[in-house]
Order: structure tokens, then sequence, then C-alpha cells
């Protein structure tokens, strides 16, 4: 994301400028380029970095440490320009539309319009009591590090500088009905600065108290415990990309015929979950790993990829006749005779199983020729051979019959024409 990286960048000038003395002549220069670099950030990348741009304005201005004259105009001006002069050509050039402004077209229709409540809804407290725990991961930062950095005297003014624009941004955002993560993902850096305070606050002075040393104790073990969580969670993570692994199984996986060039459909599931032009193999090498690649694979068979989304098109028959897979989250919709010669399965939640309860996710047949598709064992399958022989072990003798297992679901289906 490239407004988080302006959003960093503004985050740094705003802390130098915090901890520079009120007479210094240059603070105003910082505070400058905080607002300027957000608004850039804005303008270009993120419509709703403006909520956070006012947050921040208006604390400023309040705690009487920037001026409009000589700050507040000067950086929002240039900002706009700067931002507009970038994105509105660019775009216009892209998208074959002049004038066109895409994160205040997408702000309009989203915000304005109402349309993002489309995509659905979450109640107001959304991100205080789900979203923002889940990017912190470490529970300790917001139950002991950010209130001993804020309970503290020598560290209370500092912290609030920083959180009481970053939450009010989160605050604000909350009365728009739909609601995503990656909308609040600016303010974790300066969450975690603030509980970092607070961290450093009770590290020091782990000798000096039976609290802080219990206080530090538990700190260590928060931190084990979520670097330990968040691995997990890149693995469980990498499940949700069933579109790119199963493009990768039709290209690299799968026996095919000596035909030199083959036509692929992609449907909406599919590229939303990891189908892209970088995995896409074009005639010829294009980086340098396509060259340690089998010259048959790479000079021997060509490949066409479509997308359309047309329901009309979809709906005629003869728009599928071309296509020698599709890549498919539900067969029944592709026309025409198609086999499943391959499914990809992707994360579909954890469940705990109850004695009784048989475990192990739903397998979905296949056309009796699927064995032109070779899988080649990975992680995925060693974990799965390891947690079914730890479920033998302990389910039965230790835990009374009950158990925690990762559910798979089908999710695409790569189809073969069985008419060519």
């Amino acid at each position: 994301m490239f407004a988080f990286v302006f959003s960093n960048l503004a985050l740094r000038s705003l802390m130098i400028a915090h901890a520079l003395p009120w007479s210094r002549p240059d603070i105003s220069r910082y505070h400058r380029l905080c607002l300027y670099l957000l608004t850039i950030g804005g303008v270009v990348f993120r419509s709703e970095l403006a909520i956070l741009i006012g947050t921040t304005t208006v604390y400023l201005f309040l705690t009487q440490r920037i001026s409009i004259t000589r700050v507040i105009i000067p950086a929002g001006l240039a900002g706009l320009v700067i931002g507009l002069l970038c994105t509105v050509p660019l775009d216009s050039f892209f998208w074959q539309s002049f004038p066109l402004w895409p994160e205040w077209t997408g702000f309009y229709y989203n915000t304005i319009q109402g349309h993002s409540a489309d995509w659905g809804v979450s109640p107001w407290h959304y991100y205080f009591v789900n979203a923002l725990p889940r990017l912190l991961l470490n529970p300790a930062t917001y139950l002991i590090c950010i209130p001993v950095a804020v309970l503290n005297a020598a560290t209370r003014k500092r912290s609030l500088d920083l959180l009481i624009p970053l939450l009010s941004f989160v605050a604000l955002y909350s009365f728009l009905p739909h609601k995503e993560w990656r909308f609040i993902l600016y303010t974790i850096p300066g969450l975690t600065g603030v509980a970092a305070v607070g961290a450093s606050w009770i590290w020091t002075r782990r000798s000096k108290s039976v609290l802080y040393a219990i206080l530090s104790l538990v700190l260590i073990g928060s931190v084990l415990m979520s670097f330990a969580a968040s691995t997990a969670i890149l693995g469980i993570s990498s499940l949700n990309y069933p579109g790119g692994e199963a493009l990768h199984v039709l290209h690299n996986e799968m026996n095919h015929t000596t035909k030199p060039h083959y036509n692929v459909y992609f449907d909406n599931l599919a590229c939303q979950t990891g189908v892209t032009r970088f995995l896409e193999n074009h005639r010829g090498p294009q980086t340098v790993l396509d060259i340690l690649e089998p010259q048959d694979i790479l000079q021997g068979r060509t490949w066409t990829y479509d997308k359309t989304e047309d329901p009309n098109a979809l709906l005629n028959p003869m728009f599928w006749t071309k296509f020698d897979y599709v890549l498919a989250e539900r067969p029944e919709k592709v026309i025409g005779s198609w086999a499943v010669v391959h499914v990809v399965y992707g994360f579909g939640g954890l469940k705990v199983l109850k004695p009784g309860e048989e475990s192990g996710s739903p397998v979905e047949p296949l056309y009796d020729a699927s064995s032109q598709v070779a899988l080649k064992e990975d992680w995925t399958s060693k974990v799965a051979a390891m947690w079914q022989r730890l479920e033998g072990l302990l389910r039965g003798s230790l835990l009374r019959g009950y158990w925690a297992e990762m559910r798979m679901e089908p999710r695409i289906r790569i189809l073969q024409n069985q008419m060519k």
C-alpha cells in the first residue's frame, strides 16, 4: 500500500515535531511536511486519509502548535495541487476518461452515495473491539502497555499527542457502515509506538518492583506467543489464495498434451484469490526465474487468458467453446461439456470437534482421467499428516474426545473441455 508509506513518513515528521521544543524555528517545517505527505497520500492513493488529515490538523491547531497561514494552508494547497497533477493526467490516460480523479470518484460513490453498504455493514464499535485488537495482535499492547504510557505522567503528553488524532480518526470512520481493517491500518504504527513507550517504562524498572518484574515476564511471554500466532496466521492466510494455486497447478503440475496453445478462462473468485498477471505465462522468458524453468514449458506452449464478466457473454454457449480450461468456483455455471480434473481447497475456518464427531474436510469427486494432475507434497500435507498423528495420540486419551480442526472447503475447480 503506497498510502501506508506516506502515512508512515508523515508520522515520522509528526514525532520529530513533538520531540522538539516549541521555541525551535524549524518545528513548523515538520508539521507542514506531515500534513503535506498525508494530503498527497489521500489525493493519490487512499481517500480515507482525508479524515486522518482532519483529526491531525484539528488537534495540532487546538493545542496551538500550528498556524493556519504558515502551516495548514501551504501544506494543504501544495499536497492537493501536486497530488492532482500526479493522479489526474495519468489515470485519465489509462482509463481514457478526462478528467478522472479516482479517489474522488470512489469516495463519492461509496461514501456520499452510500454504496459501500452494498459490500456489507458492521456495527459502530467493530474497529475498536474487533479490527484493532486483531491488527495489534499482542493483547499486552492495548491492555498493559498503552494504559501505562498514558497513566504515567512522564510519558502521558507525548502519548496523547499520537493517540488522540489516531483514535479520533477511527471513531469518525466508524460512522461509515461498511468496515474493513485495511481502512484503519494507518493507525497501527502510531499505536505500536505508544505501546513501545509503555513497554520500555515497564522493562527499565523490572528490578525495582515485583509488579514491574511480573509485567516484564508477561511482556516476554506475550511477544513469544504473538510470534507463534503470527507464524500460524501466516500459514493459514496462504490458504486463502486458491485461485493462484489453481493457476500454478494448471501451468506446472498438469500433464498436458502436445497441443501448442491453450485458452483459459478465470471466473470472479479465481481473480479475487490470487490470479494475477504475474502468474501468467507468455511466450519467451519474462524474468530471470523464467530462464531457469524447463524450456519445453516456455517455448513449446503458449497461453491466452480471459476474465470476461459480461453476463450476456457468459450465457452464450458459443463463448465457452473456445476455452480448453476454466478456473471456476461453480462448475454448473459453465455451459458445455466439462470435467472437473482438479479441485483446489481453501481455508474454511476453525472448528472444535466434540466427542463422536469425525475429523476431516469434505473431498469432491474428480473426473476419472484426473491422473493427469501430478501434485507434489508440500508443507500443508506434511502439517496435516502430523496433526492427524497428534489427534490419534491425544484426542481419545487426554482430551476426552475433543479436538480442534482447521476446515478446508472446495474453492476453485479446474475444468477441462471435453469437446476438444
